[in-house]
């Protein structure tokens, strides 16, 4: 592929990174007794059950409206609202709406995150503030104009990467810094998070009539539905979301890059899957690795959605955690979002408070008006998602392969081959016949690490950049 090519296929690429602008977000800046007056949009378990009453119960804080396409999920916000805060916010189903109001002074967005980087782009343009969930986009080409948005309208604009108001985090990160465990091998990140079949329907799944479901389909496939639920199932296919090595998975990447004070993509990267057991309507993998070969240390991501047998009610672990970032050091090993460390035996011989003041965060900032406060800039955000997204590229690119293929392929990474034997054992006991080709073998992904896409492949990179649906349309910023 053509310089030329590969960078009309990664255009957009992170310049905004690199704009001096000022470190100031506005000139309005909010004094301790000012209001500070937020529209939510998308008001699920996240949105509903986590922003409206995170950012609600600060002091200074109203929630003066809410949308969501969904209006059984409207009424019910509307309703919380006044019980909890006894203010009726102002009601919308189109997010457009909500966001050309001239009273607000930010907007919280809490879709899936297919529907994040509209509402965060609308948002700055309109002169808002933005607190979007994480993972902060969809796919990387939009991530990066959600960051250049931020800049360009001068928004602060935090991602909801909450480790990032974790306590224990920095106070471990100084901890490794010190050289108590000494240097640094290689970092896993896991997440063991039990998942069930989604179902799959012969007849599509008819649309409730409470629910806009142009509005909620918005820039992703407007398409007939086969599972058995129409709301957050969705993030189990890639036409609305990205697995949980990317859902769950920004949260450990972020840790990571922050431990190993990595701001740029990993320089190659590989990925093995597949999704199992269910016979379901998704399509996202339940059991993955991914290897990041950062240049500093690998970075090496471990999912299973399954139980740790079939039949067994036993969720799998890493040396007994289900979900973290293990620091692996030569003097022994570093639990980073639970704050324990332990020597080379499994001692416990360190151990950090936690806590989370994130929402807390994201109001001080707009009230000091200084993006340097902010605990996860939206530029922290897309990087972390866009690892993700790199691992993610590799295994839908892949192909079905032997054990002995891709034990060929990992053969320069011991530490990762042996994640590929623990795999294959770990789907043999669920049942999964791993000596036939059932499970998926990415490739080795060279990545254009200034340009956030990938070196000499026009398939990758077509992930990178995205499709979208019209009208919803994402333009260059």
């Amino acid at each position: 592929m053509s310089v030329s090519r590969r960078q009309f296929l990664c255009r957009g690429a992170i310049a905004a990174g690199a704009v001096s602008l000022p470190m100031f977000a506005t000139q309005k800046v909010f004094g301790a007794n000012d209001k500070i007056r937020i529209g939510t949009i998308g008001l699920g378990v996240r949105g509903a059950g986590s922003h409206v009453p995170g950012l609600g119960s600060q002091k200074g804080v109203e929630i003066a409206a809410v949308c969501d396409p969904d209006q059984t999920r409207l009424d019910a916000c509307v309703k919380k609202v006044q019980d909890k805060f006894g203010n009726k916010p102002a009601a919308y189903a189109d997010m457009r709406k909500l966001i050309e109001r001239k009273d607000l002074d930010a907007v919280s967005v809490a879709t899936m995150q297919y529907w994040h980087a509209l509402p965060t782009i609308w948002a700055c343009q309109a002169g808002k503030h933005v607190y979007c969930e994480k993972p902060l986009s969809h796919f990387i080409w939009e991530g990066q104009q959600m960051v250049k948005a931020a800049r360009k309208y001068n928004r602060l604009v935090q991602v909801g990467t909450q480790s990032r108001s974790n306590k224990a985090v920095p106070a471990g990160i100084e901890y490794l810094k010190s050289g108590a465990l000494g240097k640094i091998q290689r970092v896993y990140c896991f997440a063991n998070k039990p998942r069930t079949s989604i179902g799959l329907r012969k007849e599509p799944l008819p649309i409730p009539k409470t629910l806009d479901y142009e509005l909620w389909c918005g820039p992703a496939k407007k398409e007939p539905i086969y599972r058995d639920r129409i709301q957050y199932d969705c993030s189990f296919t890639w036409n609305m979301g990205d697995g949980e090595s990317c859902n769950q998975g920004v949260h450990e990447i972020d840790v990571a890059r922050w431990v190993l004070g990595e701001d740029k993509p990993p320089r190659r990267v590989m990925s093995i899957g597949g999704r199992f057991c269910f016979n379901d309507a998704g399509d996202v993998p339940n059991a993955q690795i991914i290897y990041y070969d950062f240049p500093s240390v690998p970075v090496i991501y471990i999912v299973h959605n399954l139980r740790k047998a079939k039949g067994s009610k036993e969720t799998p672990s890493f040396r007994g955690v289900r979900t973290d970032v293990c620091a692996e050091c030569d003097g022994g090993y570093l639990m980073v979002r639970s704050g324990r460390a332990y020597d080379k035996k499994g001692k416990l011989i360190e151990e950090f408070p936690t806590g989370d003041y994130h929402f807390a965060n994201f109001i001080a900032a707009l009230r000091s008006g200084r993006r340097e406060d902010l605990n996860a800039d939206v530029l922290e955000g897309h990087r972390s998602t866009t690892v993700t997204h790199l691992g993610n590229i590799s295994l839908r690119l892949g192909e079905k392969a032997t054990p002995e293929a891709m034990r060929k392929q990992t053969a320069d990474t011991p530490a990762f081959a042996k994640e590929v034997d623990n795999l294959l054992a770990h789907l043999k006991a669920n049942g999964v016949q791993t000596e036939k080709k059932t499970v998926t073998l990415g490739p080795w992904l060279e990545v254009d690490r200034e340009n956030e896409c990938f070196k000499n492949n026009d398939d990758a990179n077509r992930l990178v950049r995205g499709t979208y649906r019209a009208p919803w349309l994402i333009t260059e910023v």
